[in-house]
């Protein structure tokens, strides 16, 4: 009996403990942000790439004077594995002459038909040959094989898994990318692989909500349209994305798709009823949002970048992504901060904004530190055994 009382008591102080380590982590984070300027806060909500395969005087004005919380790489930006590692390196040792806070590196490193990788990593398989082989076991070794790749070059961001369905056999953009034109193959698949990811301590960056896969039309060069209700989405396009928020997604993808039956005006990416009524009212999503990025056809072919930018945030975005262009990059940042200043988007949504943002960065608990050299062997040995595992089942 008196040990059964000491366990209760033993929980009990746990319980506490915890609920008062949460509180602290939580007021923390407040404290932060009420000792950041406006301007830094605006910062932590831009993501912006990178024109060259080194910094440019531009890009580190951007980091240190205007506070970008992240930065992509993409294919342009990287030459071979030492160069990759200096890069991301010196992104972080400049973010840390200037800010206390980590800085996100992302790439769009899928595998397959989307690698960003330098040339002497092997490839992994295309997600459609993953979902092919309809192994939740390979599936994780991918995400696994992601994570510890990306890591070990300095990345603690991957905008992977793809969780769109494949169900249009003409779709040009998204194709062998997704796991399958099956809702319950694209979801085990999906969320096999970003469970394999965030196991790795990186972020998986689930894409591209609210479901790109009925799409006729590139969202890089044109705006597609969609004539699905709402009960079509909720039927099929929303099912992984709704299975994966539920199994802790960390950060969600906006695509930028017109669903005319949502919001007539808008792109699911500027549109308040898709980001706000839909991903975060609807499905629950507490996490961080990002847009796609905003340089793309369907976005600057119909909008001015900045609008379209203070748009995104006025929608529930929290991140804005800019690819390229570092005159896109200025104007996005202009358009924010005036915005703020007028008053067309509040302190409190920016502040709730970056609110989600250092959450995330402290789960994972970021940092600036250097990383040494990649072992390549080992990472191409992890793309040989999935293979291998592959050959098998075929």
């Amino acid at each position: 009996m008196f040990k059964k009382f000491m366990y209760i008591l033993f929980s009990i102080a746990l319980v506490i403990s915890l609920s008062a380590c949460n509180v602290q982590n939580s007021d923390a984070e407040k404290d932060q942000i009420e000792s950041m300027t406006m301007e830094e806060k605006v910062g932590q909500m831009l993501m912006f790439g990178l024109e060259e395969d080194h910094l440019t005087d531009k890009t580190i004005k951007f980091i240190q004077d205007h506070h970008i919380g992240g930065m992509i790489l993409f294919r342009e930006n990287i030459k071979n594995a030492n160069q990759l590692v200096q890069l991301t390196n010196q992104i972080k040792e400049i973010n840390s002459e200037t800010s206390k806070l980590p800085i996100f590196i992302s790439v769009d490193e899928e595998g397959g038909l989307v690698s960003r990788m330098p040339p002497e990593i092997k490839n992994l398989p295309k997600s459609a040959v993953i979902g092919n082989v309809n192994s939740k076991k390979i599936a994780d070794q991918v995400g696994v094989a992601i994570g510890e790749r990306v890591g070990a070059f300095g990345f603690n961001m991957t905008m992977a898994p793809v969780l769109d369905i494949n169900s249009n056999p003409n779709n040009p953009v998204i194709g062998e990318r997704s796991f399958g034109n099956n809702e319950k193959v694209v979801t085990e698949m999906g969320l096999a692989e970003m469970k394999g990811i965030q196991g790795k301590n990186v972020i998986p960056v689930i894409k591209h909500f609210p479901g790109h896969g009925d799409t006729d039309v590139d969202s890089h060069k044109g705006l597609p349209v969609i004539e699905h209700d709402l009960d079509r989405l909720t039927s099929l396009e929303f099912i992984p994305f709704q299975k994966a928020i539920k199994q802790n997604a960390d950060m969600v993808m906006a695509a930028h798709i017109l669903l005319p039956k949502i919001d007539q005006n808008y792109p699911s990416s500027l549109s308040r009823e898709v980001i706000t009524g839909l991903l975060k009212e609807q499905l629950k999503f507490k996490g961080v949002v990002i847009t796609d990025d905003l340089t793309m056809g369907a976005i600057l072919k119909n909008y001015e970048i900045g609008d379209a930018a203070v748009k995104a945030i006025q929608a529930g975005n929290d991140i804005v992504l800019v690819c390229h262009g570092y005159e896109n990059q200025e104007k996005v940042l202009r358009a924010v901060l005036n915005a703020v200043q007028n008053g067309d988007i509040s302190e409190k949504q920016i502040n709730d904004s970056v609110y989600r943002i250092l959450s995330l960065k402290e789960k994972y608990q970021l940092n600036d530190e250097p990383i040494d050299a990649v072992d390549i062997n080992k990472i191409n040995e992890s793309s040989e055994k999935i293979e291998q595992a592959i050959n098998n089942i075929d």
